[in-house]
C-alpha cells in the first residue's frame, strides 16, 4: 500500500511540475504569432546605448544587422566577443550592423568590460526583461541575424566558435 500511495504522489508531483513549467514558460513568451521566427519580422524595440542615446532596430532598416544578446559573466559570451569585433571591423564598411544587447547588467559593469576588451561596436543596454521576451532570449549567447527589410534570416543559440563561424551565416543578409 505505502508502495501505490508513493508511487501516486510521485506522479502527482511529476505532473505538477510539467504543469507549472508550462504555466509558467507560457506566461513569459511571447504571443504566438509574434515569437521571432526566421522568416519573420524582428521585434522592434527602443534601448540606450552605453552613451545614453536611445537606439530603434527600426534605425538600422535598410541594413543587415546582427543583434547579439549577451552578459560579461556568460563564458561563452566572453569567447565570442572578440569573433564578434572582428567581424564587424571587417563587415561594418560593406554595410553590416552589429548590435550588442546586454542583459541586465549595471552600465559601469558593461563600461569596464567592453574597455577591456576593445569592443567598438554598439553595446545596448536592456535594463528590464521586456526585449529579451520579445526575442524569447531564454539561453545567452543568442544572436539574430536580421535581413536590410528587417526579417530574421538565421538564429544562433550559443557562442560562435569564430569568426568563420560568422561569415557562414552572414551569406544569409549580406548583399
Amino acid at each position: 500500500m505505502k508502495k501505490k500511495s508513493m508511487k501516486l504522489m510521485a506522479g502527482v508531483l511529476i505532473i505538477t511540475l510539467i504543469a507549472t513549467g508550462a504555466i509558467a514558460l507560457g506566461c513569459s513568451s511571447p504571443a504566438t504569432d509574434e515569437a521571432p521566427e526566421i522568416g519573420r519580422m524582428a521585434p522592434d524595440f527602443q534601448l540606450e546605448t552605453l552613451d545614453g542615446q536611445t537606439v530603434s532596430l527600426s534605425d538600422y532598416r535598410g541594413q543587415p544587422v546582427l543583434l547579439n544578446f549577451w552578459a560579461s559573466w556568460c563564458g561563452p559570451c566572453r569567447f565570442e566577443m572578440p569573433f564578434l569585433q572582428e567581424a564587424y571591423e571587417q563587415y561594418s564598411g560593406q554595410g553590416l550592423v552589429v548590435l550588442g544587447v546586454n542583459l541586465l547588467e549595471e552600465t559601469e559593469t558593461v563600461r569596464e568590460f567592453v574597455q577591456q576588451e576593445g569592443l567598438t561596436f554598439p553595446i545596448l543596454m536592456a535594463t528590464t526583461q521586456e526585449v529579451p521576451l520579445d526575442y524569447n532570449v531564454r539561453n545567452i549567447p543568442a544572436t539574430f541575424l536580421i535581413d536590410s527589410e528587417g526579417r530574421i534570416q538565421d538564429i544562433k543559440i550559443g557562442a560562435f566558435a569564430g569568426t568563420a563561424d560568422i561569415e557562414a551565416r552572414l551569406g544569409k543578409i549580406m548583399p
